[in-house]
């Protein structure tokens, strides 16, 4: 008989395992993966240039499914799904956030950080509201009626957070969320994620960076598609 998360595991990954074809060859991208996150956990996970960091980040994030293993997320057995049912999770259960900031240039912030609650079918009225509130949560609401050209690349981060937390998801997906900022700026977001996650929102973030990682509760270092070790908060686990 299966074991099923516990109440507070936002996720549950037993034995993931990526096989890509390519040409007469096979690439094991993901080698027996198995881990647990918490509900408001905020983890970030590390690895080099083909260590299978970013294959892991597409089968959390439903954009890949598994060659086999199991994976929940918030209790419901996702890596059997169809392609609909996966959509539907990542409106609803996931919020993105990527290096590069995905906004459409002919729509301003306010109509960027709608788009999801259009995809999903919310009123007017509604969309209106959790727009502004999330704006509002990421210091945007003065700048709404922006064009993103109009945006510095930390106000257009900002932007992208909102629209990632406009559906209240169960989880929020950072891939390399300070990438294209200075410095200073990436400083600025990280605080930002502190505050999201002091709201009680469980992050992922996937970075190459240690100290961007080093603001996790968690460091998952993966190597050659498994999980090489685990520190928290300098801690090998």
């Amino acid at each position: 008989m299966p074991v099923l998360p516990a109440d507070d595991e936002l996720i549950l990954a037993r034995d993931l395992k990526k096989i890509y074809q390519l040409d007469k060859q096979q690439v094991e991208a993901l080698r027996g993966v198995s881990l647990t996150i918490r509900k408001n956990e905020f983890v970030a996970i590390m690895g080099p240039s083909g260590s299978g960091k970013s294959t892991l980040m597409n089968i959390l994030g439903c954009l890949d499914t598994p060659t086999s293993g199991e994976y929940y997320l918030n209790g419901q057995l996702v890596s059997t799904l169809t392609e609909d049912e996966l959509a539907y999770i990542r409106n609803k259960e996931i919020g993105f956030v990527f290096q590069v900031f995905n906004l459409l240039a002919r729509a301003n912030a306010f109509k960027n950080v709608e788009l999801p609650l259009i995809y999903a079918g919310a009123s007017k009225e509604e969309r209106r509201e959790k727009a502004r509130r999330a704006l509002e949560m990421v210091e945007m609401k003065d700048r709404m009626h922006h064009l993103p050209a109009e945006l510095s690349g930390g106000e257009r981060q900002r932007v992208a957070i909102a629209r990632a937390l406009v559906n209240e998801p169960a989880l929020l997906l950072a891939d390399e969320p300070t990438g294209n900022l200075d410095s200073r700026t990436g400083q600025e977001i990280l605080r930002l994620f502190h505050k999201i996650h002091d709201n009680g929102n469980t992050i992922i973030m996937v970075t190459h960076d240690r100290e961007v990682a080093n603001h996790a509760q968690r460091i998952i270092h993966i190597r050659d598609g498994m999980i090489e070790k685990e520190e928290k908060k300098g801690v090998w686990i």
